[in-house]
């Protein structure tokens, strides 16, 4: 007897999501991309998603930034964002026909697909120390270096 595992129920307010419908790609294709950002902080998938040289990831980039922005509307801080869940499915098939030899006909179905992104906030915060609340992070001091010769000669 095997036993299912309880889903974990996340609170719907703390959440922000982006449909992206019937993009001129095939969802086998996004989904090397979106494989390769899943469960990560949305800084750091933004920055493999530029880092990535195909087609979906400029589609994918631009569901996250219309999820992120309407995390913003909501209130959501922005730091704490990471991609809880992102979906590539099916969407419509336009036919078309290809002529072949001896009269014959070969079909060519140009795919799309439906992107779904849905990103939460989560405990942790991912953004850089500058941008933190108060007390979240120190900032650093510069500080000037120097040689080690005008340090002997000072003493």
């Amino acid at each position: 007897m095997t036993r299912k595992m309880p889903e974990r129920k996340s609170d719907p307010s703390r959440e922000a999501r982006s449909v992206v419908r019937y993009l001129r790609i095939s969802p086998r294709k996004v989904r090397i991309v979106i494989n390769a950002i899943r469960r990560q902080p949305v800084s750091m998938a933004l920055t493999t998603l530029f880092a990535l040289k195909k087609k979906a990831a400029r589609l994918v980039e631009k569901g996250l930034k219309s999820a992120v922005a309407n995390a913003r509307v909501k209130g959501l801080e922005e730091g704490r964002l990471l991609v809880s869940e992102i979906k590539a499915d099916g969407g419509p098939h336009m036919k078309r026909f290809m002529s072949r030899s001896m009269g014959r006909a070969d079909q060519i179905l140009k795919r799309s697909t439906h992107l779904t992104i849905v990103i939460r906030e989560g405990e942790r915060f991912f953004g850089p120390p500058s941008e933190t609340k108060e007390g979240r992070g120190k900032e650093k001091v510069k500080t000037k270096k120097v040689p080690k010769k005008q340090m002997a000669a000072k003493a």
